[in-house]
């Protein structure tokens, strides 16, 4: 199964700048940070911490901040192409369920079961 989504926005913060619930993550340096479309109200691990692992336009990056209710924001200062639109893979093809549960300390059939019938999946064959 994959999770998809997409960044929705993009932002560039300053070192000392804050993202996330209570502002809970603050930047060490120049970072670039989109804007994804899905939370814990989709069924993605609310407890997922900073660095758990994402793919923007299929290269890796991390959370930073905070998971939130309809949004999850990432670090895209290494992928110049990202912007509004840009596809990001949540797990599946290239990010296994298995990886991001670990990172969430949970379990793959833990975030397969928690996903809310309004979030549409793809299957892998």
């Amino acid at each position: 199964m994959t999770l998809n989504s997409e960044l929705i926005a993009t932002q560039h913060l300053r070192p000392g700048e804050r993202v996330g619930y209570g502002f809970s993550y603050e930047a060490s340096g120049e970072l670039t940070i989109g804007i994804v479309a899905c939370g814990y109200a989709d069924g993605y691990p609310r407890h997922a911490p900073v660095g758990t692992p994402v793919l923007v336009n299929g290269k890796r990056t991390r959370i930073v901040g905070r998971v939130s209710m309809d949004m999850i924001t990432v670090d895209i200062s290494g992928i110049p192409e990202a912007g509004i639109g840009t596809p990001v893979t949540l797990w599946g093809e290239g990010l296994s369920a298995d990886e991001v549960a670990a990172a969430a300390g949970t379990l793959s059939y833990e975030l397969l079961c928690a996903l809310a019938p309004r979030v549409p999946v793809a299957e892998v064959s």
